[in-house]
């Protein structure tokens, strides 16, 4: 049964590196490896499966970023791809064979080479405090520091408590696209897990199916709300 917590698996000095770390590190290897094989290959007509697939995605994703804002997609893009492609390899990656079943015991405890990143409450906090960072980043960059501070402070008391909420309402994002991350993949984690340790061979392979939808789901979802932060952040305060 899974842990809540990320096992370690050993420390560089007082750092300790996690089974989850080490996922999230294989995750942007493969990530970084395939964007330079693919930038590579890049042809003015499309020649392999790989590139007609990432040009695909990407103008998929691209249009569907300018249906949202179209003034400001081409800064807004890149991080909504970025979160949907890392967070989407990392929650499948943990359903490969071997993933948080090859390890080593420790005082008769199991502990996993390797774990689902998103598994850990620590990835989705780090990812969701680096969407929000990102958001308002760009929203000062796109509109200008008056206009971003406008939508927080006021001489008018009633804009100014309505502000003052919408500042809340920041730290309670964190709270939820970090948790629903978490919750969804870890809660798969343990499902996955229960079930193949009781049966073996074919009767897990519908849990299997429906863990690659989720995983592909709670990408989406949380890219998506970014996007969507991102989008109404980025649009000057008077043109509510």
């Amino acid at each position: 049964m899974p842990t809540l917590a990320p096992e370690i698996i050993f420390k560089i000095g007082f750092f300790p590196i996690s089974n989850t770390l080490l996922e999230t590190l294989l995750v942007d290897v493969i990530l970084v490896g395939l964007a330079y094989y693919i930038s590579k290959k890049v042809t003015l007509i499309p020649t392999n499966t790989l590139e007609n697939m990432a040009e695909w995605t990407i103008e998929t994703f691209y249009t569907l970023t300018e249906s949202i804002n179209l003034k400001s997609a081409s800064k807004i893009f890149p991080y909504f791809m970025t979160f949907f492609l890392f967070i989407l390899f990392a929650n499948w990656s943990a359903l490969i064979p071997g993933v948080g079943s090859i390890g080593f015991f420790h005082k008769h405890e199991f502990i996993p080479l390797l774990r689902g990143a998103t598994s850990d409450l620590n990835t989705t906090l780090g990812l969701a405090l680096v969407s929000l960072v990102a958001t308002h980043a760009l929203s000062i960059n796109i509109t200008g520091i008056k206009d971003y501070l406008s939508r927080y402070f006021s001489l008018n008391p009633v804009m100014l408590y309505v502000g003052i909420l919408e500042l809340a309402s920041e730290g309670t994002k964190v709270v939820s696209l970090s948790f629903r991350l978490f919750g969804n993949i870890y809660a798969g984690e343990v499902v996955i897990g229960t079930v193949t340790s009781i049966f073996a061979f074919l009767f897990p392979l519908p849990f299997l199916g429906l863990e690659v939808i989720v995983g592909f789901v709670q990408a989406l979802v949380f890219s998506m709300l970014t996007m969507a932060f991102m989008a109404i952040l980025t649009t000057p305060h008077k043109a509510h």
